[in-house]
């Protein structure tokens, strides 16, 4: 017991405020997003040309008329804190997710025209040596 006294309350409440599906039962009415497209159930889109003011907010509100829209990701410039123009939507099915890029691609959203597509998956990256490491170094004459 007195194990259970050092366990925060905050940790400690969150085990025991779960539902019997094991998410927390919170005002979300599913399994969380990153869950969703974990398993594959979702598409995820590709959205490039965005203006650099365009929010998640309103990239939601311009393609969820043609689906239920899981997640909203605008990529943010963690310098200028402006959008880096492009970002991601998560449909719930992936004939919302194809009907969504044949109404939206190629059209103006925020006076951009922006493309549409589905997303690749994400390549690992290794974290090794860069390939290139400065300039080529100058050819030395054998004798």
């Amino acid at each position: 017991m007195a194990a259970c006294k050092r366990i925060p309350k905050t940790i400690f409440s969150n085990i025991f405020s779960r539902s019997s599906t094991g998410y927390q039962s919170s005002s979300s009415f599913g399994p969380p997003s990153s869950l969703i497209s974990r398993r594959g159930i979702a598409s995820r889109l590709y959205v490039a040309g965005l203006s650099f003011y365009t929010t998640e907010k309103a990239l939601l509100d311009a393609f969820s008329q043609y689906g239920q829209v899981v997640e909203a990701n605008v990529l943010m410039d963690k310098v200028s804190s402006r959008s880096k123009g492009f970002g991601f939507i998560t449909y719930a099915s992936a004939e919302e997710a194809e009907k969504a890029i044949s109404e939206m691609d190629g059209k103006t959203l925020h006076g951009r025209i922006i493309t549409v597509e589905l997303a690749k998956p994400r390549t690992k990256h290794t974290g090794g040596m860069p390939i290139a490491r400065g300039p080529p170094e100058p050819p030395t004459e054998k004798q």
